[in-house]
């Protein structure tokens, strides 16, 4: 095998930011819509909406899902209490269970 060194591009660098932000309700579907359209990945906390409010939870989740679906972003759960939200360049990787 041969490895071979590709020189480092430092004119297009683009700075990608990875933001932590509250899901505290469906009010900041629209915020999180426009810093996935800037090209932040989002790490949302919803753990503290999941035990004050389930119902305002699943709704607020589903219109997430469905904002990334049509705009071609990546969403996951993590068992922490996490929303993994990333834009169209990035994939999340997710373990298949067998």
């Amino acid at each position: 095998e041969e490895t071979i060194e590709m020189p480092a591009d430092e004119g297009s660098a683009e700075k990608i930011s990875v933001r932590i932000e509250n899901l505290t309700g469906t009010v900041d579907i629209e915020k999180i819509g426009k810093l996935l359209k800037e090209g932040n990945i989002i790490f949302l906390k919803s753990k503290e909406l999941q035990r004050k409010d389930l119902g305002q939870f699943q709704i607020a989740a589903q219109r997430l899902k469905r904002l990334c679906t049509q705009f071609g972003f990546d969403i996951a759960a993590t068992p922490d209490g996490y929303l993994v939200c990333t834009p169209r360049f990035a994939h999340i990787a997710r373990n298949e269970q067998i």
